[in-house]
């Protein structure tokens, strides 16, 4: 093999070691302030007042936060994809915007850099073990960069390389970010990032860990069996390490991509349906939940219509009792009972007995409303519906005004997180689904 060396875009090494991770950080904190600042001082000049949280969330912050987490990637990139899941959450939609490229644009590593991994995972002679490989990367995320390599047999293969010092730099990270979030103005006063955070931290541990990311694969790809729409690239064994995960190769695009202007509306539903009950049968069936709904890890194939599902690091495994808790709260929400939506919040952990009543109410009633699409009859036109737009409203409200008497369990967060996540992908399709029958067979 000859391999050639083109520099990719945005190519900057991983940074590495606690303090030059946390000279980075110190640096965005000072961006995040300089940049609200100025934007003060030309607001005073225009005869206008704002809060500081106001000023801190522009998006000209947006910008300078994005592109300090791209360079640093790990715990720190993650966080701002998890800020950015859905376009909304608590933060403004214009800032979620900018932070959304986070989740697949990456800076890449240079070229020496990736060598260097290389040399340390497969041995000085890597390069023997392949016919090709191409160091131009396919995707570059927060945990490493995807690239493409065929085996003298022919075997085309997907190399999913750990960035270096990502996982020893987690602990360190997910301490310095507890201290970005003590910044005025960057995170609402009420909001409790704690539990998160250490939740966080837990799942980079794991998703770090590539041997068991091929081991969920694999049991997630046993699970899911012969599927007519959707399949799990097969993990090739003997290309993995402790800092590679090795798969076949599956072309496709980014199922998000069909949302563009000519894709027909059929092939949209057909796509959204298929992730809809993937969403459902996850849950209540294989009780095993790749949490996370970058839509990136959906790969759409327009020769087959056939989608590649990928990225195993966030997958959960979930008990018998969470997924009896949450039927029940789908039974109440899908009958609209108030009573039994309260009673099903209470054991799951969304609220407490000694909540402020207001608080509570306020909780569930934002339950009632994302239950919507439970009650509809027939078809619900993801494209005409309002629905995120009123619970964002809502819910940013709520954190921004009372605030939330408590941070709901990290596990129902991250499994919050792939369905939200599936709702915002079915919006960005204007998928028209019959939801109420999806998740009635389970309910």
């Amino acid at each position: 093999m000859s391999p050639t060396h083109p520099k990719p875009p945005r190519s900057a090494p991983v940074p590495q070691g606690r303090a030059r991770r946390l000279l980075h950080m110190g640096r965005a904190v000072g961006e995040l302030a300089a940049g609200a600042a100025a934007e003060g001082v030309a607001r005073l000049a225009r005869g206008e007042s704002l809060a500081l949280s106001q000023l801190m969330l522009t998006p000209g912050n947006a910008r300078r936060l994005a592109e300090r987490l791209s360079t640093m990637r790990g715990a720190v990139m993650k966080v701002g994809q998890l800020m950015s899941m859905d376009g909304k959450g608590v933060l403004p939609p214009a800032f979620a915007e900018l932070l959304s490229g986070l989740r697949d644009r990456a800076h890449h590593m240079p070229a020496t850099q990736l060598t260097e991994v290389l040399e340390r995972e497969y041995g000085a002679d890597w390069h023997r073990r392949f016919r090709r490989f191409s160091f131009e990367p396919v995707a570059a995320a927060s945990i490493g960069q995807v690239h493409r390599a065929e085996t003298h047999e022919g075997r085309v293969l997907a190399l999913k390389i750990q960035y270096p010092g990502v996982q020893r730099s987690i602990d360190s990270d997910v301490a310095n970010l507890a201290l970005l979030a003590r910044t005025p103005g960057l995170v609402p006063a009420a909001l409790e990032v704690a539990p998160l955070l250490e939740r966080v931290r837990q799942q980079l541990h794991h998703e770090t860990d590539y041997r068991a990311e091929a081991r969920a694969a694999t049991a997630y790809r046993a699970l899911l069996g012969d599927d007519p729409v959707l399949s799990v690239p097969e993990v090739v064994e003997e290309h993995c390490s402790d800092h590679i995960l090795a798969t076949d190769f599956v072309a496709g695009i980014p199922v998000d991509r069909l949302a563009l202007p000519g894709q027909p509306q059929a092939r949209r539903d057909h796509v959204a349906l298929a992730l809809a009950r993937l969403s459902v049968r996850e849950f209540f069936e294989m009780r095993l939940v790749q949490t996370d709904p970058n839509f990136g890890n959906y790969l759409f194939d327009a020769d087959t219509g056939r989608v590649a599902l990928l990225d195993f690091g966030a997958t959960e495994a979930v008990t018998p009792e969470r997924v009896e808790q949450l039927r029940e709260l789908g039974r109440g929400l899908r009958d609209g009972d108030a009573p039994r939506i309260r009673a099903a919040a209470l054991a799951a952990g969304f609220v407490a007995e000694d909540d402020p009543p207001l608080q509570t109410q306020a909780v569930l009633d934002m339950m009632a409303l994302a239950g919507e699409p439970f009650r509809e009859r027939g078809v619900y036109d993801f494209g005409a519906s309002d629905l995120s737009g009123r619970v964002f409203d809502r819910g940013r409200a709520q954190v921004l005004g009372e605030g939330y008497a408590r941070t709901p369990p990290p596990d129902l967060l991250f499994l919050q997180r792939k369905f939200v996540g599936t709702f915002m992908l079915c919006s960005r399709l204007q998928a028209r689904l019959d939801i109420g029958a999806l998740f009635g067979a389970q309910l």
